[in-house]
């Protein structure tokens, strides 16, 4: 499925607007406690275990959103949005955008 941040696809005729559909992951404190317990691969400040802990939040949450965007008849996601939250010690990916069905 074609997602984009962009309002539209070069190309690609945008036939109907299915909706709003969002995606979204969360990580709990205890990822933070054990990431930051047993980091041993920090260079230059960056912990690749955390990255990566994150990529994976953000790819969850784009699926989900995709999915919703497919269970509601859209065949791309244009305008995506990628937010980041700290809830109670928690993290939360939000991924967001409007699902549409191209020509």
């Amino acid at each position: 499925m074609i997602t984009t941040t962009t309002p539209g696809i070069d190309g690609r005729q945008i036939v109907e607007y299915k909706g709003i559909v969002v995606g979204e992951a969360i990580l709990g404190a205890n990822v933070f406690r054990d990431l930051f317990a047993g980091i041993t691969d920090i260079i230059g400040g960056r912990s690749g275990a955390y990255e990566q802990e994150l990529g994976r939040a953000r790819e969850t949450a784009l699926q989900e959103m995709q999915d919703r965007a497919r269970d509601i008849g859209g065949t791309a996601v244009v305008g995506v949005d990628l937010d980041y939250e700290v809830i109670n010690n928690m993290l939360m990916v939000s991924a967001s955008g409007t699902a549409v069905v191209l020509a």
